[in-house]
């Protein structure tokens, strides 16, 4: 709709408008404005401007440096886009680029999140040749056993995955060990296994991040081990699709 509809349309709240139009006036070319350049942007007045930045100041959509008296924009901005962002599902988000990953590589690809103590599959994209992968979509399994429960519990902050085992440590394994896994785990971006949950199986996952760096699901290729297995290209492969994900889920770190 351009100004001169929004003009002429009685049903539009003018000063609603207006608030809009100073949002949408910074950009990654002007994250910074003073007054004077926000009332030049929309064709107003200075006293004018000042009623409109001030309340959304208040509301915090606007930040105002007590020094240079320039404005940009706060963190109720991030606040509406995270919304706008979570409603996009994220298994909507995912379907496509796990397909493309899987005809990529003839793997099966999944999508799981952390529920407690174990991990459950949301998606699965089983390969095209060969034997597909033993899990379906609703399985459970212990998250510190496989490779996307071992990245979900990596996003995890210290004390969050202590109060997940303190009291009851899997078999084992002790917290002391799932703590320095899951720092090595964290810096290390993914998840390798061969055959440690199931023999013979190689699964590979990596995290799926929101808009806020949380990490909020884990995605993976699995098959049967090929002979002469190299992981590196399988790896880089994961992770650009995981960061496609992330990003279409509004992660931009």
């Amino acid at each position: 709709m351009g100004k001169t509809d929004t003009e002429h349309d009685r049903y539009l709240v003018p000063g609603l408008v207006r608030g809009l139009a100073v949002l949408q006036a910074f950009s990654a070319a002007r994250p910074r404005m003073g007054l004077s350049e926000l009332a030049a942007a929309l064709g107003t007045t200075r006293s004018a401007m000042f009623r409109i930045a001030y309340t959304l100041t208040e509301l915090g959509f606007l930040l105002q440096d007590g020094r240079t008296r320039a404005y940009s924009l706060g963190p109720a901005v991030l606040k509406l886009g995270y919304g706008y962002l979570a409603a996009r599902d994220v298994l909507e988000l995912a379907l496509p680029v796990l397909e493309r990953l899987r005809d990529a590589t003839g793997w099966s690809a999944h999508l799981a999140v952390r529920e407690g103590r174990e991990v459950v599959y949301l998606l699965r994209v089983p390969t095209r040749r060969g034997l597909a992968s033993i899990v379906h979509v609703g399985s459970r399994l212990p998250a510190h056993a496989t490779s996307m429960g071992r990245v979900l519990l990596a996003g995890l902050e210290a004390g969050d995955l202590a109060a997940l085992y303190r009291d009851d440590p899997p078999p084992r394994a002790s917290l002391a060990t799932l703590q320095r896994r899951a720092r090595a785990d964290a810096a290390a971006g993914h998840v390798l296994h061969r055959g440690e949950f199931e023999h013979g199986l190689a699964s590979i996952a990596a995290p799926v991040r929101d808009v806020s760096g949380q990490v909020v699901a884990a995605i993976n290729l699995s098959a049967p081990e090929p002979p002469g297995f190299d992981a590196k290209p399988l790896v880089a492969r994961l992770a650009a699709a995981a960061d496609e994900i992330s990003r279409a889920a509004g992660w931009t770190g």
